[in-house]
C-alpha cells in the first residue's frame, strides 16, 4: 500500500508565507496521523520538501524510527513564472480542469504520478491538497482538478498493481481553508 497523507495545518497561509511549518494544531494533527499509521506495515517515509510536509513526516519518523526521504516528485504544485498573484491563480486552477492547466502544471502532475508509481510498497507519503487531488483524479479518470477535499493529516490509500495504482480509500474530507 501507499499511504498519501496531507500535511497538518500550516502556521501561515500561502498569501502570507511561501513555506510555512506547522501550526500548534498542525502538530497535534500530525501526532494523530502518526498514531493511525503506527499499526500499518510501513517500511519507508517520503515527504515533499515543503516545511509543513517535513514537519508532519518528522512526527511519524520519530514514532516509527524510519528515516524521511525528501522527494521533489511529491511536492507542492508549481506556479508559472508569469503569475503575480498565486492565491487567485490557484483558486482559479482548482475550480478548473487539468486539460486547461499550463504546461508547468501538467508536467508536475505527470511527474507526481510517475513518482508515485515508482514508490516501494508500504510507503507513507507526506504531500499536499492539490497533489492528492491530482492522484485521485488520475485514478478516477476525471479531468477536474479538485475531486476531493482532504482534511489535514487525512490519509488516501493506494495499492500498487501491475503497471500502476489503484485507489483503495479516499482521504477523510473537510472544508479546510487551503488559501
Amino acid at each position: 500500500m501507499i499511504y498519501f497523507i496531507r500535511h497538518g495545518e500550516a502556521a501561515a497561509r500561502w498569501g502570507d508565507h511561501p513555506n510555512p511549518g506547522l501550526s500548534e494544531a498542525g502538530f497535534k494533527q500530525a501526532e494523530r496521523a502518526a498514531s493511525w499509521l503506527a499499526d500499518k506495515d510501513i517500511q519507508s517515509i517520503v515527504s515533499s520538501p515543503m516545511q509543513r510536509c517535513q514537519d508532519t513526516a518528522a512526527t511519524f519518523s520519530k514514532a516509527s524510527g524510519l528515516p524521511v526521504k525528501t522527494e521533489a516528485g511529491v511536492t507542492e504544485i508549481p506556479t508559472p513564472d508569469d503569475v503575480t498573484d498565486r492565491v487567485t491563480w490557484l483558486r482559479e486552477l482548482m475550480s478548473g480542469s487539468w486539460n486547461s492547466a499550463p504546461p508547468i502544471v501538467t508536467d508536475w502532475r505527470e511527474q507526481l504520478i510517475t513518482t508515485t508509481k515508482s514508490l516501494p510498497a508500504n510507503t507513507a507519503v507526506f504531500s499536499h491538497f492539490v497533489a492528492i487531488n491530482a492522484i485521485v483524479g488520475y485514478l478516477e479518470n476525471t479531468d477536474a482538478v479538485t475531486v476531493v477535499r482532504p482534511d489535514y493529516c487525512s490519509v488516501t490509500v493506494l495499492e500498487l498493481v501491475a503497471g500502476g495504482l489503484k485507489l483503495i480509500q479516499k482521504a477523510g474530507e473537510a472544508e479546510t481553508k487551503i488559501l
